[in-house]
């Protein structure tokens, strides 16, 4: 199998991808649960910069899918432009939250976004949507970049590191080059998406990784550099349940009996 395509954010200019788009139409869509902190200057940033709205006609349109947040989450993504619709549970969970976009847009790629970044820049979008508008080949662009933990440069992605990584270079090694198996920032082909059953929690993004390049081959998936994400880093605690959505969706696809 051929290793995965590699791009940089730069490679992609706005206008550019305006122009050549051709009908392409391009959906964001952003999971967010409790981050009224962060969401709406995502949000803001893309209507901005990379809609008609800001002269620049790339994105048709914005959805903020909020999963059960306790907090303002809502009001600030569609007071910043987005439509916002719900998860259809209490939290119930970032596959579910991205399948609830999904139904929400209508858009021929979909890209979505982690609503908790804190550099959010335009160029997570171009960066994402251009190996899609310029590569008709290509089904998936997941996302790479450096992250810092706390103070330190970086760190960052301790569940990538410590559980998706190694279990891809067990269970799946065709998609060992894959530098951010669970990035949520993560751009599909609408037609690939829908031949696909979503995981409903956070093994999503790993299921998903392994399901396109089984359906479609590891060829049809890219990884672009967007260089340096920060973020809110979670305590441990926090840390373990998603591990085990991760290490039960990769045991699932590898065909190992999972115990209830």
């Amino acid at each position: 199998m051929e290793a995965p395509l590699l791009f940089h954010h730069s490679q992609f200019e706005d206008l550019v991808l305006a122009a050549s788009r051709a009908g392409t139409r391009v959906s964001v869509c952003i999971p967010a649960r409790d981050e009224e902190r962060t969401v709406g200057t995502v949000v803001d940033t893309i209507r901005r910069q990379l809609t008609s709205a800001g002269g620049v006609d790339l994105v048709d349109e914005i959805v903020v899918v909020d999963d059960g947040s306790h907090d303002a989450t809502g009001a600030e993504a569609r007071r910043a432009g987005a439509v916002v619709v719900a998860s259809g549970a209490d939290h119930g969970g970032k596959g579910r939250a991205m399948a609830a976009g999904m139904a929400a847009t209508h858009g021929d790629i979909v890209v979505f976004l982690d609503a908790d970044v804190e550099n959010f820049a335009a160029h997570f979008l171009t960066g994402l949507a251009g190996p899609l508008l310029l590569h008709p080949g290509l089904v998936m662009v997941k996302a790479f970049y450096e992250r810092p933990l706390g103070d330190a440069p970086t760190g960052g992605g301790r569940v990538t590191e410590l559980v998706a990584r190694p279990v891809i270079d067990l269970l799946f090694p065709a998609l060992a080059h894959i530098r951010q198996p669970l990035a949520g920032e993560t751009a599909l082909r609408r037609r690939a998406v829908e031949k696909l059953v979503l995981e409903p929690g956070y093994g999503v993004e790993l299921g998903l990784l392994i399901d396109v390049a089984g359906a479609f081959g590891t060829h049809a998936i890219a990884q672009v550099d967007l260089g340096r994400r920060v973020h809110r880093n979670r305590p441990l605690d926090e840390l373990r349940p998603q591990a085990t959505d991760v290490l039960r969706s990769a045991l699932a696809r590898a065909g190992a009996i999972i115990g209830s």
